[in-house]
């Protein structure tokens, strides 16, 4: 018998080699080769297909009906609904709610469509200990805790479902592989690659949940992303019950889009209105500013959060989360050169409240308005919000597209809008508007600070 022979593939780039190295040498990243057996030659096979090349004229066209579940802030996301004959990923951290959500989506959309459930990871009494626990108990849903993809694939074929969820990708097998165990560089290429092949032949939607690395990207090689159709990642933190679900690629919908849920003892519950929740939790106090962001298709509210300390060391603190470091620092530097505040014996300490990241350049005046709030710890008036970009020069520009953004959002209780002085053609609707030309004009908005000035 002949000795198999193993070689190492990097789960970044694919790259292999027939020895273990610290370092890939196609995609310098450290730590990513895994040994994988190595496959034998498949001798070449003529192959007759019927399918003919056509004009693109002579393509019989018939616009495919998404599939609705009828969770707003999920359809939302996808674009309008689940394409038919597609292969989609959804990533997170572990326990982040994924077998959660999909559940309830499953079971909703079994309403009206054909829907299976396969868990590779759990078995049947833990799923419906899961389903009764969600009130799903009476869901028309099919499920099965088979994970032998061969066995997968056949009922998936025989029956075509509207819907099928794997849960998880990885821990689906081929047994007609030699590879160690499941999970593996080729497994993965190959499951995802014969999961194509069924939703396009059969017509059937397919979602499957993904692992993800200790770095937060989706596991398995960056080969996996480029195949499938839409790339979808739950986020939030699990000691609190907010999670937002992203699209970082949708090839029938917008990338960037996201969907706000409140996980509870229930399950993931859509949140209908985020705007409006973010304006009520939001506290006048120093070092607190509203901005606004563009989230796919909708504008969404968030909070700035600025503290500033007296450094007791050498070097201050710049402690930055869920926006650009880079970014916020240059903002620091324009207000430290022009209207002499010094940040640089001062800890700083910033946040985006509601587990949001952000890095546009129109939230550059609220990011300052923060800032200067702590540091003369003086707060802004309530409900106000600032929109506006700051140039290296110290002028703040605010573009009409921004103010017709603001006005759709006017209406759910911003009292104060803080602008770049732009020529605006139309009246903002806020109750009251400040334009600002510049850094320096920012300081007539603290009051106490113009008294102690005089």
């Amino acid at each position: 018998m002949s000795k198999q022979k193993t070689v190492f593939i990097c789960s970044q780039c694919t790259y292999q080699t027939p020895k273990w190295l610290g370092m890939c040498p196609e995609c310098q990243s450290w730590a990513s080769l895994e040994e994988c057996l190595q496959q034998p030659e498949q001798k070449k096979v003529s192959v007759n297909s019927s399918k003919t090349i056509l004009k693109f004229n002579q393509i019989n066209f018939s616009e495919q009906q998404r599939i609705i579940s009828g969770i707003d802030e999920w359809d939302r996301v996808m674009g309008g609904g689940i394409m038919p004959a597609s292969l989609i990923i959804l990533t997170g951290d572990p326990g982040i709610g994924k077998s959660t959500l999909l559940a309830q989506i499953a079971a909703k959309i079994s309403e009206q469509k054909k829907v299976f459930y396969f868990s590779t990871e759990e078995s049947l009494n833990q799923i419906k200990q899961r389903a009764c626990r969600l009130g799903l108990q009476n869901s028309e849903l099919f499920i099965s805790d088979e994970r032998n993809f061969e066995a997968i694939e056949q009922i998936i074929v025989r029956e075509k479902p509207d819907l099928a969820v794997i849960d998880s990708i990885q821990s689906c097998f081929l047994s007609e592989t030699s590879a160690p165990m499941p999970g593996t560089i080729s497994q993965l290429k190959e499951i995802a690659f014969r999961f194509i092949s069924i939703a396009k032949d059969n017509n059937v939607a397919i979602i499957a949940t993904g692992h993800i690395t200790k770095d937060g990207n989706m596991a398995g090689p960056k080969l996996l992303e480029h195949m499938v159709d839409a790339v979808f990642y739950l986020q939030g933190e699990q000691t609190l019950g907010n999670r937002i679900l992203m699209a970082t690629k949708n090839r029938f919908g917008p990338v960037g889009e996201v969907g706000f849920f409140q996980m509870n003892s229930e399950g993931l519950e859509p949140i209908k209105n985020i705007n409006e929740r973010i304006l009520n939790e939001a506290v006048q106090a120093p070092g607190s500013c509203l901005a606004l962001i563009s989230q796919g298709t909708r504008p969404v509210i968030v909070e700035f959060q600025a503290l500033t300390v007296k450094s007791k060391f050498g070097q201050p603190q710049r402690i930055i989360t869920g926006a650009d470091y880079k970014r916020i620092c240059l903002v620091v530097a324009i207000l430290e050169k022009y209207l002499k505040m010094s940040f640089s014996a001062y800890d700083l300490f910033f946040k985006v409240s509601g587990d949001i990241t952000t890095k546009e350049s129109n939230t550059d005046l609220a990011v300052a308005l923060a800032l200067m709030s702590s540091y003369f710890c003086e707060p802004l008036p309530k409900n106000s919000l600032a929109l506006g970009e700051i140039s290296l020069t110290g002028q703040i520009k605010t573009t009409k597209r921004d103010f017709g953004i603001a006005d759709q959002i006017a209406k759910i209780g911003i009292e104060q809008l803080i602008a770049g002085n732009t020529e605006v053609k139309d009246k903002h609707n806020a109750k009251n508007l400040t334009l600002v030309a510049n850094v320096f004009e920012l300081l007539k908005i603290f009051p106490k600070k113009a008294r102690d000035d005089e």
